[in-house]
C-alpha cells in the first residue's frame, strides 16, 4: 500500500449520506497516517460556506481546501489563498467588465454576496434560458478580450471563471508542486463543475451514484478505462471506487 492523492467534491460526492461518510473517513483517515495519503477538498462553496459544512457535517481536515470552483486554493494551515494560484489566476481577467457583459442578460441571476469572488462571477439561470443565453454571453465575452470560462452544473447554477482556473487546474498545479503523478490521484464528483477535474489526464476518475445527467453524458461522449461510474451514492460511491481501482483493499 502506497501514498495517493484523492481530490473529491463535497456537495452530493462526499456529503449526502451520513453513514457512508463515517465508513469511508475511517479507512482514508488511516491511509493517510500510515501511508501519508493527501485528501483535498475541491468544492464549488465558498471558504465561509465551506466553513459552516463542517460544523454540520464530519469532515477529514484536508491538506488543501479548492474552493469557489477551483478559482481559491487553502493549503493545510493557511487563512489566506495560495499567492501563487491567484497571480494565476488574475492574467487577463476582468472582473468589473464581466459584471458588466453579463447584466446585459436579464434571465441571469445574481448568486448571494458570499458566492461572488474575486475571480468567481455566479449566477442563477434556467436550463430553456441557458441554451440561448450561454453562447450569447461567451461571445461577447471573447470579443471583449475577457479571459473567461463558463461553467454551468446542476441545471441552475453558472460561474463564471478565468481560463486558466477551475477544479481540474487546481487539482493538476496541487498534484505538480506534490510530485504525485497522475496514475496516484483520484477525482470524484457529481455534476457539470466537475468535468474540468476528470479531463485532464489519466487520473483516476470516479462519478458517484448520484450523478447529475450532464456528467453522465460528457463521461459516455468521452470514455475512457481510467474512470469508473459507481453504483452507490456519494461517499458510498467514493469507497466503491477506491477499492476498484485497488487504493484500498
Amino acid at each position: 500500500m502506497t501514498s495517493f492523492l484523492i481530490v473529491t467534491d463535497l456537495d452530493n460526492t462526499l456529503v449526502g449520506d451520513d453513514a457512508a461518510l463515517k465508513e469511508l473517513n475511517q479507512p482514508l483517515s488511516e491511509h493517510r497516517q500510515e501511508h501519508g495519503t493527501r485528501i483535498v477538498y475541491a468544492t464549488g462553496r465558498s471558504r465561509d460556506l465551506y466553513n459552516i459544512l463542517t460544523t454540520e457535517k464530519t469532515l477529514l481536515p484536508p491538506d488543501a481546501l479548492v474552493a469557489a470552483v477551483g478559482t481559491e486554493i487553502y493549503l493545510k494551515g493557511d487563512d489566506t489563498p495560495d499567492a501563487e494560484w491567484e497571480k494565476k489566476m488574475s492574467h487577463k481577467w476582468d472582473r468589473d467588465l464581466v459584471v458588466a457583459s453579463a447584466a446585459h442578460f436579464a434571465d441571469l441571476v445574481p448568486q448571494s454576496d458570499t458566492e461572488q469572488r474575486p475571480f468567481k462571477v455566479s449566477y442563477y439561470i434556467t436550463e430553456e434560458a441557458a441554451e440561448e443565453v450561454l453562447p450569447r454571453l461567451e461571445a461577447l465575452l471573447f470579443e471583449r478580450g475577457i479571459n473567461a470560462q463558463l461553467i454551468y452544473s446542476g441545471g441552475k447554477d453558472l460561474d463564471i471563471l478565468p481560463c486558466s482556473g477551475d477544479k481540474g487546474l487546481a487539482m493538476q498545479f496541487l498534484r505538480q508542486r506534490w510530485g504525485i503523478n497522475a496514475t496516484r490521484t483520484v477525482v470524484c464528483g457529481d455534476s457539470g463543475n466537475d468535468i474540468s477535474m476528470f479531463s485532464m489526464g489519466e487520473e483516476r476518475g470516479i462519478i458517484v451514484g448520484n450523478a447529475q445527467p450532464e456528467l453522465r453524458l460528457w463521461c459516455d461522449i468521452n470514455p475512457a478505462d481510467y474512470r469508473y461510474i459507481a453504483k452507490a451514492a456519494c461517499a458510498g460511491g467514493i469507497l466503491e471506487g477506491l477499492k476498484y481501482f485497488g487504493f484500498f483493499s
